[in-house]
């Protein structure tokens, strides 16, 4: 097979071959000072970089020019993204799960983990439970199961979510991450109002990616690889993919994921929406100790920032699995949207039954425990605003339609002043005093950086409106 980044075949657009040959190639030409710079430099014209230069800067060591790569990370950040961090949740909804993949406690062999399914009516205290942290964005998880799990439950709880109203909560956006399947169930998720559709590859080795998972229909490596093109064909126009660093060497899952971006981008004309870049962490009877490829701080840090020049239009995403001190540093360096408050467990936010403890059915275990307002007042400390916004989603800017606002650098003229309504909402109903303090403080300097007078009188129109009581508006 050739590579081919527009084959609708796996194993051409994620294509073996030229991935050792990329990783070759950047060894070669790793202290390449002449190389090196000139990447750096294609880079600051933010129109990103392929798989091939991108490896490069990942296999760099050269102490002045990996301060180049960091800042210009963090100057490609600042510039579309801003101070703004996007804060979501996960919901999981049932550990159930026929798979065997040897990294996750919902394999099928595990007995001691606790199996639990959601009903709608648990959903629904979870979803208030949710809303009361002031939450508006859910990612829901589910293991694959085609008996407990099916498309008919998932589409059931999506409009059962949607149709919570408490207090002034409402889930505004459900991206949705389930296991991979066909071109008419991705229809039927579009037609229900999912935002993102994510899948994470787990690794795009083929062979160690079918060693680790043996069994289940997750065992398929093409049809697993290939879910994104159905997604697209099925009309979900917003996806998000991601690799689980330490399952494989990073270098190589690296490549991958790049290439995957470029697939999508080169065939459907729109790169991933988000990127997520997870580490093997520990649960129930999964110990990382157990996967030598785990990887350092440092060599995170340095994938993130990478990721970021080398995708520029593109949200990444970092999770509870982090610490503080980890989701602080990749922050600045390229994260826009990290999850708040979260529960990896089935039935974790709200009450569980007597006899059952959710944490006994923890996916996996959580570095960052703090609660939705202890994170948004942290990250107000930090400088950067706490967004709970979902306009785009919800105006239909979507896919292609979002991607030209953000290259155009249109974006901006939503972006900032919905960030700063919509933190307005969250201080108004949900905020302790102290980070309501901060974020009034917040608003009022940032109102005054929004460049359109037009769009800054008719924002702080809106804002007074929240003051109120009013709620929902939008850009």
């Amino acid at each position: 097979m050739n590579y081919q980044p527009t084959s609708a075949i796996a194993e051409e657009f994620i294509h073996h071959g030229e991935i050792l040959a990329t990783l070759s190639y950047a060894e070669e030409n790793r202290n390449n000072r002449t190389l090196v710079r000139s990447i750096i430099e294609k880079a600051r014209t933010c129109q990103g970089l392929s798989h091939r230069e991108a490896a490069v800067l990942l296999e760099c060591t050269d102490d002045d020019l990996l301060q180049e790569i960091f800042q210009l990370a963090r100057d490609i950040k600042q510039r579309f993204y801003g101070n703004r961090i996007v804060m979501f949740a996960p919901l999981y909804l049932s550990n159930y799960c026929i798979n065997s993949c040897v990294y996750c406690p919902y394999h099928a062999k595990n007995k001691t983990i606790p199996r639990r399914k959601l009903t709608q009516e648990e959903i629904r205290r979870e979803v208030i439970a949710l809303q009361d942290m002031g939450h508006k964005r859910l990612a829901l998880e589910a293991g694959e199961d085609p008996l407990h799990n099916p498309i008919e439950y998932i589409l059931e709880s999506i409009h059962t979510i949607y149709g919570i109203r408490h207090k002034n909560g409402a889930i505004r956006r459900v991206n949705v991450n389930i296991a991979a399947t066909t071109v008419e169930n991705y229809r039927r998720l579009h037609e229900a109002g999912i935002g993102t559709y994510i899948l994470f590859q787990e690794t795009y080795h083929k062979e160690n990616y079918e060693r680790l998972h043996p069994r289940g229909p997750k065992s398929d490596y093409a049809y697993h690889t290939e879910a994104m093109d159905r997604a697209m064909q099925g009309g979900i126009d917003d996806v998000g993919i991601g690799v689980l660093f330490g399952l494989n060497t990073y270098r190589y899952d690296f490549v991958g994921l790049l290439m995957h971006a470029e697939h999508l981008e080169a065939t459907y004309g729109v790169g991933p929406h988000t990127i997520s870049v997870p580490r093997i962490c520990s649960a129930d009877d999964i110990d990382k100790a157990d996967f030598k490829e785990a990887i350092s701080d440092e060599i995170f840090q340095k994938i993130v920032a990478v990721i970021r020049i080398s995708v520029p239009y593109t949200g990444m995403i970092i999770s509870t699995r982090e610490s503080q001190a980890s989701r602080e540093k990749v922050l600045e360096l390229g994260v826009s949207q990290i999850s708040g408050g979260s529960r990896t467990s089935v039935g974790g936010y709200a009450e569980t039954p007597e006899g059952i403890s959710a944490e006994d059915s923890a996916q996996f275990d959580v570095s960052d425990t703090r609660s939705l307002d202890e994170i948004v007042g942290w990250l107000l400390r930090l400088g950067y605003i706490p967004s709970f916004c979902t306009a785009c989603y919800r105006e239909g800017r979507t896919g292609d339609r979002f991607m030209s606002l953000v290259k155009t650098g249109q974006i901006a003229n939503c972006c900032a002043p919905n960030a700063l309504m919509t933190l307005q909402e969250y201080l108004c109903d949900y905020a302790s005093p102290e980070t309501r303090e901060l974020g009034v403080k917040m608003i009022r300097e940032q109102m005054e950086q929004i460049p359109n007078p037009a769009i800054r009188r008719r924002a702080l129109e809106n804002l007074e409106r929240i003051v109120q009581g009013q709620r929902d508006f939008r850009f």
